[in-house]
């Protein structure tokens, strides 16, 4: 059944750090949704996820999906050249680098790509508060040790390692994570910075998605992660797929 779309976003200093590298990308009009995390401890990390934000909102959208997939994928290639090239300016180990989640929906499918630890969930209707499943795999080092039978799930976001990223725009290696699958009216995606999910549960968040419309859903999860500190910025996308009339 095809559907139409509506979201709802927000990005949060915290309460901690003293600016936001975190940016979102915000366009129902064109089925493009994403979220940037500049990574923390480089150089001009809040340029970064600018720019990533700033070349996907130019980017032409398509009538095939697949087609606005690549486009995408091309802008963000484009991006990653240009921050490696600023920060060769600076020095020999300057980096310029963010995370990112794109979305991407028509009708009745939607795509992903992503890089870095910046995730991608779907909340789909059920009992007794829905079915949350975390679409992206994150690249990271902790990620590859709980792969490896090294590490706990549940430990991963302690470790001393938990920022650091095996994947990113303008950080080294770039290889997107992809996934393209159906839609069903009623699902929930929800884009997110590892800033609400390094203080709020997916019990928590699957809890939140099935009880209120988007924009009551996002401000509840930032909420949340108000009240525990807020250590990192945060940045929640909400889209959620409805019967087109």
């Amino acid at each position: 059944m095809p559907c139409r779309f509506t979201s709802y976003a927000l990005t949060h200093i915290g309460l901690v750090r003293q600016r936001n590298e975190d940016a979102f990308l915000d366009r129902p009009d064109l089925g493009l949704w994403a979220v940037a995390d500049g990574m923390g401890g480089h150089e001009a990390g809040d340029f970064a996820s600018a720019s990533i934000v700033t070349a996907l909102d130019a980017v032409q959208p398509s009538a095939d999906l697949g087609d606005f997939a690549e486009a995408v994928a091309g802008e963000l290639v484009a991006v990653d050249a240009a921050l490696h090239a600023r920060a060769a300016k600076l020095g020999p180990t300057a980096v310029i680098a963010s995370t990112v989640v794109v979305l991407l929906a028509a009708a009745d499918e939607y795509a992903c790509l992503w890089a870095g630890d910046s995730r991608l969930y779907r909340w789909r209707p059920g009992e007794p508060t829905g079915e949350l499943r975390q679409l992206t795999t994150d690249h990271s080092k902790v990620q590859e040790m709980v792969e490896a039978g090294l590490l706990r799930p549940e430990e991963a976001y302690r470790h001393p390692y938990s920022n650091i990223v095996t994947r990113s725009i303008g950080g080294g290696r770039l290889e997107f994570g992809r996934l393209r699958a159906r839609v069903e009216p009623g699902d929930r995606f929800l884009l997110c910075s590892d800033g609400l999910t390094n203080m709020v549960g997916d019990a928590e968040i699957a809890q939140e998605l099935s009880a209120a419309p988007p924009r009551e859903a996002v401000l509840r999860l930032r909420d949340h992660v108000l009240a525990r500190g807020a250590v990192d910025n945060v940045t929640i996308v909400l889209v959620m797929a409805e019967p087109a009339a």
